[in-house]
């Protein structure tokens, strides 16, 4: 089961044989050009620009005109910011003496902020002629292929009109004489890279290569009579979607690392651009983890102990005893000790390392009463370094686990949750640090130091200045400044209203029609009320340090440091997860097929996970922190670090409370498409009005409660990715306008991380329960229903971790996104769906896990299902963890109980729904 033993298929010796064609007689016809002949009358044309000076109107260092000419696509001319202010640059090329040309083709970044591209030519350097401009079908993807009639030029002008101040960069510019002779048929429709025997691949299919291994291709066309035939090669051009392989203007195919690549062929026919289909090559290298960099890996030697992450790793009592397995990368030694529930029950000695070499260690007959073991080791390399990692399995108990309870997550004899982990540690989440405080605290009640009333005009200056005169207010021991009190009665905004200081509440005199309404007024898209800024916590230059474990589970609050002097237990920090180019690729995230149709799919580049975190405790250099790691931290797929951090442009102790929200529109504007289907009865789309009711932005230790909004286009409370510890509850969402498809109606929607949602409704939404991508979980939604419903709660897109829908009533999926967007692909890791009810897809991305436990179908819920695997990508996704579905389990909640366990029965009790404001708190202390 070691990650290094694993061997990969090797080369597959596939070689698409390449039909040589003849030598093509080139002529000049009755061209009158002179001078050097532009024609390689013995192949391909030449190109003109390779290696010529050349000049722009402006670059930036690094990335001058000259690497536009250079044969390299790793190199390109950037023209400098200030350069596209006129919303024009260009780039000129000197060919040296005269040159017939009809051909440009260009290779830039971008083309979706092209206007225009205008070719000119002189010959010798003082008057210009245009030789061509393009302003139809400019390609958003930058890959332009622009002919013309031809022209004589010493001098060749690209200018680029911008329809957008957007970055340019000219990866490479070629210019050729192309002869009408050897064009491709005009009747040819399709193009296709074949196999040997002639034969089409299909679109998508796949081949492999090792590290440095090519693969020549070959492209042929059918036209009119329905056969595939060849295509004189220097009419095809070879594009690539990835750095794991290159491919030469020739078609041949090299591997240069681990990865996918995308490889699709394009020609010039009749004026128009004919594509293949898309061809992929899966770099592989059977020997890549043998690096000293991954120091060693670890895993147990048994015929039946389960070793995939995110199964239970169970020994039944009967069976004999793992052997733990070590193949080290370096040679040195390791010390290991044994524990059993957390506990230090012995030492298992001292081995030496070879490296290359496999050791062992055996385990002691007393590790076969019920418990869950871990085995630590402790790694001292001839590197110099000492790391941590740790293997771990569990004997379950004589009894078994109680009737109606998960055998992964049940409440053990002493009335606490018992967890049984895979063979790394992962297990399901402790999600109870969430919400205000870190939860288990109750919202407070905040004196009213100011109380307004509706003016009858718009009120938006008039309750800014109130929240100004607030916000000047010194904070007292809690933390507050006060509340404005919004008496009852509409407000009408036709602005922004902004909370820019800790210590300020926000506060009506209820939702229902007879309490406080804010109306949000004219056709401007935007928030009704945004709270803080846009800067998060910063890390402190100098404190980084390097994370020595081999291996952090997901669910684990501890791991090992290189260097702990510099910290302390209160210390904010950024526990960084560090997610490498080749975790892409195992993750399948560089191979994400285009989307049918429209294309357009970005697969995933590399990126990090920051959890935002307070250290409780050292140990040495074990540092123990505040809340748990919602996704692993693997040595193999890029490690992690520590860093110090400062918290400073964050305000806290904000809360609005109380009160409706509702946004005009333009009722007028209706519609009945909803995303790729049509609804039978219209319904209003207007999107020139207010999108949000709250935005939380910069902001910890925040609420929003008794709220009530209607008619937004985008979400109720949105939270974004620099607000922390933030509840949301008893609040309702209902009747959203806007057109249905994507980017709009996320009722409640989650971007930072250790954030509450609990006991709210919504109506109309597409996503009613949403958490963004890359989210540093645990986040969680508590007690939530979703009626008329458009779409799924859900991770949204790439990696979200650690959220928790825990006695949610919705449609929800958890699953493979694909092309989605843009290539959303693996939405969500780690996920628990807990006593849900509804449709539900919980699927099992590669290294992680999302479990679905207690969860009751209803036909309400009958249309939600996996998008892929389907016809057009039938490549197998692993279903997630699933255990007792239609029948819920105990304990009812799981949040619930975690709270429970970690803070006691009060703090549960603290959550309860409670008045808001009145008496002496709604009666102002400030004249």
């Amino acid at each position: 089961m070691m990650k290094k033993a694993r061997k990969r298929d090797g080369w597959e010796n596939r070689r698409i044989a390449v039909l040589l064609l003849g030598v093509l007689l080139l002529s000049l016809g009755n061209l009158p050009v002179k001078g050097d002949a532009a024609l390689n009358t013995g192949g391909a044309p030449v190109n003109l620009a390779l290696d010529k000076p050349a000049m722009a109107s402006s670059a930036v260092s690094g990335r001058e005109a000259g690497k536009a000419v250079d044969g390299s696509r790793d190199t390109y001319w950037q023209p400098a910011s200030t350069d596209r202010e006129d919303m024009s640059v260009h780039i000129q090329v000197e060919l040296g003496s005269g040159q017939p040309l009809n051909q440009v083709i260009l290779d830039l970044n971008r083309g979706d902020n092209l206007k225009a591209v205008e070719i000119d030519y002189s010959l010798e350097g003082e008057s210009w002629s245009r030789a061509f401009t393009k302003t139809e079908g400019i390609r958003a993807d930058g890959q332009e292929r622009i002919s013309f009639d031809a022209v004589t030029a010493s001098q060749v002008r690209i200018t680029l009109q911008l329809s957008r101040n957007l970055n340019v960069q000219l990866k490479e510019m070629e210019i050729y004489m192309q002869d009408g002779s050897s064009e491709i048929p005009v009747d040819v429709t399709e193009l296709a890279f074949v196999k040997e025997d002639g034969t089409p691949f299909g679109n998508n299919d796949e081949l492999s290569l090792e590290i440095g291994g090519t693969a020549p291709l070959e492209v042929r066309g059918r036209g009119a009579n329905g056969e595939w035939a060849a295509l004189p090669p220097h009419q095809i051009r070879y594009l690539a979607d990835g750095a794991s392989s290159t491919v030469t203007p020739d078609g041949t195919v090299t591997g240069r690392k681990v990865g996918a690549t995308r490889i699709y062929a394009e020609a010039s026919v009749g004026g128009k651009t004919v594509r293949s289909p898309d061809l992929w090559f899966v770099v592989k290298d059977e020997h890549e983890f043998e690096d000293a960099k991954y120091v060693a890996f670890t895993s147990f030697r048994h015929p039946a102990l389960t070793q995939r992450i995110g199964e239970a790793a169970i020994l039944e009592e009967t069976k004999t005893l793992p052997v733990v397995m070590i193949a080290p990368n370096l040679s040195g030694s390791v010390s290991a000790r044994w524990l059993r529930d957390g506990q230090s029950r012995g030492n298992l000695g001292t081995k030496t390392l070879i490296a290359g070499e496999d050791a062992s260690i055996q385990l002691p007959g007393g590790m076969k009463v019920p418990g869950t073991y871990e085995i630590q080791m402790t790694f001292h390399m001839s590197d110099g370094g000492t790391y941590y990692d740790s293997l771990y399995y569990t004997v379950m108990p004589k009894n078994g686990v109680p009737d109606g309870q998960s055998r992964i997550a049940y409440v053990g004899k002493n009335g606490r949750m018992v967890y049984v982990p895979d063979y790394k540690g992962n297990r399901i989440i402790d999600f109870s640090h969430v919400g205000y405080q870190g939860g288990g605290v109750r919202l407070p009640d905040v004196q009213a130091e100011v109380a307004v009333e509706p003016t009858g005009g718009d009120d938006t200056a008039m309750l800014q200045a109130a929240i100004d005169e607030v916000s000047r207010l010194p904070r007292d021991a809690d933390g507050f400044r006060g509340a404005v009190l919004l008496r009852s009665g509409t407000y009408f905004v036709g602005g922004t209203l902004r909370i820019q200081a800790s210590g300020v509440v926000l506060r009506g005199e209820g939702k229902d029609d007879n309490g406080t309404i804010i109306r949000g007024t004219g056709t401007a898209a935007r928030n009704l009320i945004e709270v803080g800024g846009t800067a998060g916590p910063s890390i402190v230059e100098g404190t980084e340090t390097d994370i020595q474990d081999l291996y952090v589970p997901a669910g684990s609050r501890t791991f090992h440091v290189q260097d702990a002097s510099g910290y302390k237990a209160g210390d904010s920090v950024i526990v960084r997860r560090i997610g490498s180019e080749r975790w892409i690729h195992e993750i399948g995230m560089d191979h994400i097929f285009m989307r049918p149709l429209t294309g357009g799919t970005k697969q995933w580049t590399p990126f990090n996970l920051d959890f935002d975190r307070v250290i409780t405790a050292i140990d040495g250099n074990r540092i123990t922190v505040d809340a748990p790691l919602a996704n692993a931290i693997e040595r193999q797929w890029g490690g992690g670090k520590l860093f110090k951090a400062t918290d400073e442009e964050r305000i806290e102790q904000v809360g609005i409370e109380n009160m409706r929200a509702v946004s005009d529109f333009d009722p007028s504007k209706t519609d009945t498409k909803m995303d790729n289907d049509v609804l039978d009865t219209p319904y209003y789309s207007d999107e020139d009005h207010a999108e949000r009711f709250i935005m939380m932005n910069s902001v910890k230790n925040a609420w929003v409660r008794e709220v009530e909004g209607y008619h937004f286009s985008y979400a109720l409370v949105q939270v974004g990715r620099q607000a922390k510890w933030v509840t949301v509850q008893d609040s309702e969402m209902y009747d959203m306008v806007s057109i249905i498809t994507g980017g709009r109606r996320y009722s409640l929607f989650i971007q930072g991380q250790l954030n509450l949602v609990q006991r709210n409704y919504t109506e109309t939404s597409r996503h009613a329960y949403v958490i963004e991508s890359r989210v540093q979980g645990p986040n969680v939604m508590y007690d939530n229903r979703a009626t008329r419903e458009y779409n799924t709660s859900e991770p949204h897109h790439r990696w979200s971790t650690g959220g928790l829908y825990d006695n949610v009533s919705a449609r929800i999926s958890v699953r493979d996104r694909a092309w989605l967007g843009s290539g959303h692909g693996w939405a969500g890791a780690n996920y628990v769906m807990w006593n849900t009810e509804g449709g539900l897809v919980a699927q099992k991305p590669p290294t992680a896990q999302n479990y679905a436990i207690g969860h009751v179908p209803t036909e309400d819920g009958l249309n939600v299902r996996p998008l892929v695997p389907n016809d057009y990508d039938p490549r197998p996704r692993e279903d997630g963890y699933w255990e007792s579905t239609g029948r819920h389990v105990a304990p009812q909640s799981l949040f619930i109980q975690q709270l429970k366990d970690r803070l006691g029965q009060e703090a549960v009790d603290h959550l309860a729904r409670t008045p808001v404001g009145g008496g002496a708190l709604d009666v102002p202390e400030l004249p």
